[in-house]
């Protein structure tokens, strides 16, 4: 293959900041991190001509930190942009930028995010971040890169399943089900699986958590490792309180070349995007992504390799769920000898809001750098998932020491993506009466911090065929603690006033 250098992209540089006494805000760590991808070489800020900035989620990041970034660091790019919400944003970030070298319409972009959702509460004595006072006019906020929609049905809300960690359990009942494992055994299996992610997480610079945990250690509750929602303990769901920053720098070969940096780039080979279907009460399948094995099919395929070629793997880890429904997707056996993560994952590296997979990416061009060539004509390849809301948006991305065969391709998933938009099952609504009868499809238990249940949603097929969000009479939680309901009938009930759906059991 003739590589042309103008057309070919690769990462140049990569920066990681870490704050560990929560003291810098989300624009500093970010500043930090670019910084230190900047640094690689002098003329390389000179050479940015799009700065894009993952979502920040504190509120001190206000409505132009593209814009505010691009003044700290001394830059003048052509667009100065911000995105939308999502896990999946800083990989989908990098598919659009090397997609833009490939058309010849960038030579650099500066991919940056930092989160510090905790500095806000620690500076104020424990205010919420978003309660500052009303800033003085400024000028329009940046652009807001990308498309977004509500994430949950108002029905799924009303049952309760309004955060993350109140999801991603329904899909852990399902893969727990099909095994054979009760809650209990299922929390012993999730210490096992997760365990080693804390030794990677050991190992890094820039980790929030770098200690090595036992699997009992976090499958036991206890006073500091509290039972959170069925089966998760506090140490196995992502901690959003970590306050780092990370930054990629994308731009062609021939850029890379032309500032001294040409022999120790990472060339971008294949990138892709797929959304399941959207509302998780409309999934078929509760305990398959759809949209994941979509999205890595077609990059493996773009790149005319397979799974098993590939050395480095970030697997999304936000929940134990989407780290087995991530690695399923792609055809991976949890224990085939290749650790799921680069960096420990959310939950032990950290899990600074969206973006966690520029972290990611950049520990694989580290590890990719340091290991130089090999594994013979293609070199060694390293692969990122990235997923947004409750497993519903995927970004998947291929990356390697050589030049791809091929060179890099922006897979196509649109035909995928129709099919999964197809397989959407009716859902009831709240605007209607409900008195039937259903089987429970997944299931959690939401704990309060006294270790009493509280909530119970389920997601349920009715007897007509439809899916309903629903949650469990009051009367009902003290007998539904260390259960899953799964295959279980139930018989729910609904007034047409917006109110949840309530069930109550029936029968095993």
């Amino acid at each position: 293959m003739t590589v042309d250098p103008e057309r070919t992209p690769v990462i140049v540089a990569v920066g990681q900041s870490v704050s560990r006494d929560s003291s810098l805000g989300p624009l500093e760590l970010a500043e930090a991190a670019a910084a230190d991808a900047l640094g690689a070489a002098p003329a390389l800020g000179g050479a940015i001509d799009s700065l894009l900035v993952v979502n920040m989620l504190s509120g001190r990041a206000g409505p132009r930190p593209a814009s505010e970034l691009a003044a700290r660091l001394g830059l003048s790019p052509r667009t100065a942009a911000t995105t939308t919400v999502g896990g999946s944003v800083p990989q989908w970030l990098v598919t659009r930028a090397a997609t833009e070298i490939r058309k010849g319409r960038s030579a650099a972009s500066l991919i940056v995010g930092g989160e510090s959702l905790r500095t806000r509460r620690l500076r104020s004595g424990g205010a919420p971040h978003d309660a500052e006072p009303a800033a003085p006019a400024t000028p329009a906020p940046d652009p807001i890169l990308g498309t977004d929609r509500q994430d949950l049905s108002d029905e799924e809300r009303a049952a309760g399943l309004y955060v993350p960690v109140f999801v991603y359990p329904l899909f852990e009942s399902v893969l727990a089900s099909r095994a054979g494992r009760d809650p209990h055994a299922q929390r012993v299996f999730l210490g096992r699986l997760l365990a080693p992610l804390t030794l990677v997480a050991s190992r890094g610079a820039y980790s929030w958590f770098p200690e090595v945990r036992q699997p009992e250690e976090l499958a036991s509750p206890s006073e500091d490792n509290r039972l959170v929602v069925e089966p998760y303990t506090k140490r196995m769901v992502a901690f959003l309180g970590s306050a780092q920053g990370a930054a990629i720098v994308v731009s062609s070969l021939a850029v890379a070349r032309r500032l001294g940096l040409g022999d120790d780039v990472i060339f971008v080979w294949s990138g892709a995007g797929c959304d399941d279907v959207w509302y998780p009460v409309a999934r078929p399948d509760l305990g398959r992504s759809a949209g994941a094995a979509a999205a890595g099919r077609a990059v493996l395929r773009a790149a005319g390799v397979g799974i098993d070629d590939v050395e480095l793997l970030d697997v999304y880890s936000c929940f134990p769920s989407a780290l087995q429904m991530g690695a399923a997707a792609l055809g991976i056996v949890p224990d085939d000898g290749r650790t799921l993560t680069v960096t420990g994952g959310l939950p032990y590296f950290g899990g600074p809001g969206n973006d966690y997979s520029t972290h990611a990416i950049a520990e694989i061009v580290e590890r990719l750098r340091v290991g130089g060539g090999g594994q013979g004509s293609n070199g060694r390849l390293g692969l990122v998932t990235a997923v947004g809301w409750y497993l519903t948006k995927h970004a998947v991305g291929l990356y390697g020491t050589e030049p791809p065969p091929s060179g890099f391709i922006p897979a196509e998933t649109a035909a995928a993506q129709d099919r999964i938009d197809a397989s959407a099952l009716v859902y009831a609504s709240l605007t209607e009466s409900l008195d039937q009868e259903a089987t429970v499809d997944a299931s959690t238990v939401i704990y309060d911090r006294l270790g009493n249940p509280a909530s119970a949603p389920v997601l349920a097929t009715l007897n007509d065929g439809r899916r309903v969000a629903a949650t469990a009479q009051l009367d009902e939680l003290g007998s539904l603690a260390g259960r899953w309901l799964v295959g279980t009938r139930i018989a729910v009930r609904q007034a047409a006033d917006g109110t949840p759906a309530r069930y109550r059991v029936i029968a095993a």
